[in-house]
């Protein structure tokens, strides 16, 4: 059994070598400069970084995809159910109430939100 996963270790060791072949290699032959308040300055596209500090975006935007990731993944746990949905039937209707429990949490989750305003963009 061990003998399976001798490639996987092989492969392992072989990026592991490899990055810190590279690492060595650069800080060897790396050129070496003098460090100035220039040179450590971040480069923005040619712009001259005028603050210090990143803008500050609404909580909107982070509440709203969020929501979004959640209803997204939920509607893709559907496909699967979809698929397979005839041949499970024949073992009960078990398979049908549980995606209809499973739809009715969803849509609650979705009237809560809008309930409390997730998705206004204007008040």
């Amino acid at each position: 059994m061990l003998r399976d996963y001798l490639p996987i270790l092989i492969q392992v060791v072989v990026a592991v070598l490899f990055a810190a072949a590279a690492l060595g290699f650069s800080v060897i032959l790396g050129k070496r400069g003098r460090r100035s308040a220039v040179k450590d300055s971040p480069y923005e596209c040619g712009m001259l970084p005028l603050s210090e500090q990143q803008p500050r975006f609404a909580v909107k935007f982070y509440i709203v995809a969020m929501l979004f990731l959640l209803f997204d993944l939920e509607i893709v746990f559907m496909y699967p159910w979809a698929l397979v949905y005839k041949p499970l039937l024949a073992h009960g209707m078990a398979v049908f109430w549980s995606m209809t429990a499973f739809i009715g949490i969803v849509t609650l989750g979705y009237v809560y939100a809008i309930k409390k305003g997730v998705l206004e963009w204007r008040r």
